[in-house]
């Protein structure tokens, strides 16, 4: 919308007293956070004048809001009585910006509020619970509150899948006021880390990396992201998963955009259906994306042109979007096949996982001349892959007891042992002594459970890490068009992992 000047990153304290609002505005300094906004609904208070303490002290420019559905019993008065008391006092206090919702925010407030302030800018907002609203209903909200006259006018919408944000961004890069827009929970998490494109005044973060669903932390957004850098024209990359909370790729990707000096942003993408995320973000800006559980197969079938081996393998890892013509174009990234340092030749081989990942691994198996044994929670799948490889498949309930041969190669493609399940393993420790070698492409945690136990009866391990990076490095080649900056990204690695 051609507004923006600086980029402001705020933080949303909720706290329950004074002294804790302080020592989380403290928190939000030291974090990097550019302004807070105070939620007085939050607090238990009875009377004005500890609201009126807080804003006296406070040491960063701050929000004053009031929501009223939401407000503590023990605070003063009926909700709607409190909520003018506080916005009046943070009006004469000078407070930089007041929120008050649209359904309190009448002609005779606002007119009185207005008239009040000197400095204070005034929003408006409003909330939408229960369904996402079409372009043209938030085009008539934001039209309905921009008739206020308010300084800034504010939406904040529920999500159900990741393709609801799309109005969202629509309107903010065709509004011509102020607008603060964001969509709550992890699948709205795209519309603070990909706000900054479409022209947003400012994004949330939490406080000390709290999880908090559709929210980065301040030292994401300040140290990760840099969303300062991100602009209208940012080319957008990311990861495809469900779920994607874990992975690491924008703690690798986004430095080296920044170390390479690459105009782009890599943010997790929380997608439930590949097909439809790929039919509503269809512009050239979504240029590339890894492809991870439990897509991978499904992504074959959106590609309009795939590699003869990903056809082949039924599955593919890297997506890129041809710029001249906007088709999306299966590429070929080493799926960690070569991360196996072992020679597999005229070895059993047995892969637990029967996935993408998994399919990308047996077809490496054979090729290289083991005998592919595939183990698999749904045993069709593991039969079907088999079948495809010509190897064999075994129930899952007979892989501790497998054990034809001593000096075997185990694969892990399956999620068992990732984040936050780590005490799991796919494989018991006794049986872990019939294995040469152990691969687990799980890679957070990078040193697994499974790694652990197996370098303790005397297996070479190998981490999912390995595989990550080689992959990361050959994506990061795709996506820019040059060269991934390998010393660089392998240090990245070394320090966040």
């Amino acid at each position: 919308m051609g507004l923006r000047s600086k980029l402001l990153v705020c933080a949303t304290l909720e706290c329950e007293s004074k002294e804790e609002m302080m020592a989380s505005m403290e928190k939000a300094k030291e974090e990097g956070a550019d302004l807070v906004e105070l939620c007085i609904d939050s607090m238990s208070f009875s009377h004005i004048s500890e609201v009126e303490h807080l804003l006296k002290q406070r040491i960063l420019p701050s929000i004053v809001s009031f929501r009223q559905n939401s407000a503590k019993s023990t605070c003063i008065g009926d909700s709607r009585k409190a909520c003018l008391q506080v916005l009046r006092r943070a009006i004469e206090l000078d407070v930089e910006f007041v929120e008050i919702e649209l359904e309190v925010a009448s002609d005779v407030v606002l007119s009185e509020l207005m008239n009040k302030r000197s400095n204070t800018k005034i929003i408006v907002s409003s909330y939408l619970n229960g369904g996402t609203p079409s372009k043209e209903k938030l085009g008539n909200l934001i039209a309905c509150l921009q008739c206020t006259g308010a300084d800034i006018v504010k939406v904040v919408i529920d999500v159900i899948y990741i393709t609801d944000v799309a109005p969202l961004f629509h309107v903010l890069a065709h509004c011509q006021v102020p607008l603060i827009a964001r969509a709550v929970g992890d699948r709205g998490l795209i519309s603070q880390l990909l706000g900054p494109k479409y022209g947003a005044l400012l994004v949330w973060g939490s406080l000390g990396g709290n999880s908090i669903p559709g929210l980065l932390s301040l030292v994401s957004i300040k140290q990760v992201y840099k969303l300062d850098y991100v602009n209208s024209d940012t080319k957008v990359f990311g990861v495809i998963s469900n779920p994607v909370s874990h992975s690491k790729g924008p703690l690798l990707h986004n430095p080296a955009f920044r170390h390479t000096g690459y105009n782009g942003v890599y943010v997790p993408l929380l997608v439930d259906n590949i097909k439809e995320f790929f039919r509503v973000y269809s512009c050239n800006d979504f240029a590339g994306f890894s492809v991870g559980i439990p897509h991978k197969e499904e992504a074959v079938r959106c590609c309009d042109e795939v590699h003869p081996l990903a056809k082949c393998i039924g599955a593919v890892n890297t997506i890129v979007r041809r710029p001249t013509d906007g088709k999306l174009v299966e590429r070929r990234v080493a799926n960690g096949e070569a991360a196996i340092a072992s020679p597999v030749s005229g070895k059993t081989f047995v892969l637990v996982g029967a996935g993408g990942a998994g399919r990308a691994l047996a077809f490496g198996a054979k090729n290289r001349g083991a005998r592919v044994v595939i183990f698999n929670r749904n045993f069709e799948r593991a039969k079907a892959l088999a079948e495809a490889v010509s190897g064999e498949a075994l129930p899952i309930e007979h892989l501790d007891k497998f054990c034809p041969e001593n000096g075997m190669i185990l694969a892990n493609a399956s999620a068992v042992g990732m984040q936050p399940n780590t005490s799991q393993t796919p494989v018991s420790k006794e049986a872990l002594e019939s294995y040469e070698l152990v691969f687990d492409a799980v890679y957070t945690p990078r040193n697994t459970r499974l790694l652990q136990e197996a370098a303790e009866v005397g297996a070479t391990v190998v981490s999912g890490v390995e595989m990550f990076v080689r992959q990361a490095l050959g994506q990061f080649k795709l996506f820019t068009g040059g060269l991934a900056p390998e010393d660089f990204m392998r240090k990245v690695v070394l320090e966040q992992f």
